[in-house]
């Protein structure tokens, strides 16, 4: 693998995935992980941190591929960058031409990589779940956002949501109080113990919202047999559906063609617990929808609009904070 390359970059709360591949994607990306995630300081996201990890791994990759191997374009995809990158939009292009001579370079927010990843440069809409949930669509025009919000202001449906859900329920049986659910109660001193330790063990937590989404997985498999359970996630579905409704570009109805929602991320491992509802609320929802599988993550995502750069054009919109170009946004 040597000439012309494109770097693709996704950072988020795992780690920061890095990918070099040929400008032709018809050829496959070396890609190495650094275990740390990119730290957040009061400042947003530190450019430093993430550089220190970056462009060691950009040269090994390099050193990898051969004499000759250089870097034509750039995408980096991180969490947080619409609302807390301004320390990358302002360091990252030049650090990256100073350091690997690469001019043509793309910062997006992860959930812009997402739906690169899932949909490349089509019109449609991606809805990610997981600890969190945010749909993002556009017509290639503008993009249209629902949710994204953290689990305080809302990630509606999502794996914090589900699972703070599922343990009200379950403390609401320990209470007596109406809506408790005897078998969430069950499944929560399983996991975590007794039912009046909890506070405890949540409150004092600064990854609040990764502990209660490790409890969604427990609310999905005590839905077949457990209606509070089943009603939780009926309730997460309709959620999700009115995301991917505002997401959706056009109006229901006004698009003829249909409009492809492709759904990503670990919540949808869930399966029909939560699948079934979901099909029931974007048929009501969204009647144009056109379910769709995901093409690939938000390292591909990078990858597509880097080649994008590098040779054809980039077709999905600018924006400031959603998908940034200097000299161009």
């Amino acid at each position: 693998m040597t000439g012309a390359l494109v770097l693709g970059v996704d950072s988020g709360g795992s780690g920061l995935r890095v990918a070099l591949g040929p400008v032709d994607a018809g050829h496959p990306a070396s890609t190495t992980v650094c275990a740390e995630p990119v730290r957040t300081g009061p400042d947003g996201i530190d450019a430093g941190h993430l550089l220190d990890q970056l462009l060691p791994a950009v040269r090994r990759l390099l050193g990898q591929a051969g004499p000759g191997a250089a870097v034509t374009a750039a995408a980096v995809g991180a969490a947080g960058m619409a609302t807390l990158g301004d320390q990358l939009r302002a360091r990252l292009p030049g650090a990256l031409a100073d350091a690997l001579g690469v001019r043509r370079v793309a910062l997006a927010a992860d959930a812009v990589t997402g739906y690169a990843g899932a949909l490349g440069q089509r019109p449609g809409a991606v809805v990610a779940g997981g600890t969190g949930m945010i749909a993002l669509g556009t017509d290639l025009v503008t993009w249209r956002r629902a949710d994204g919000w953290g689990h305080l202001l809302g990630d509606s449906g999502g794996g914090a949501w589900i699972g703070r859900a599922g343990l009200d329920a379950a403390m609401r049986a320990h209470d007596g109080r109406r809506g408790g659910s005897p078998v969430l109660l069950a499944r929560l001193e399983a996991v975590f113990g007794p039912a009046t330790d909890l506070p405890g063990l949540l409150y004092p937590r600064t990854d609040r919202p990764a502990l209660l989404a490790s409890f969604a997985p427990e609310v999905g498999a005590c839905a077949p047999d457990d209606e509070v359970a089943a009603g939780i996630l009926r309730e997460a579905a309709g959620h999700i559906g009115e995301a991917a409704a505002v997401a959706c570009p056009g109006a229901a109805g006004s698009r003829p063609d249909g409009c492809d929602i492709a759904l990503t991320g670990g919540l949808f491992r869930m399966g029909e617990p939560l699948l079934g509802p979901l099909r029931e609320e974007l048929a009501q929802q969204v009647p144009q929808a056109r379910v769709v599988p995901a093409q690939g993550d938000p390292l591909n995502g990078a990858l597509e609009i880097a080649r994008a750069l590098a040779g054809p054009g980039l077709r999905l919109p600018l924006h400031p904070s959603l998908l940034f170009v200097p000299g161009v946004t």
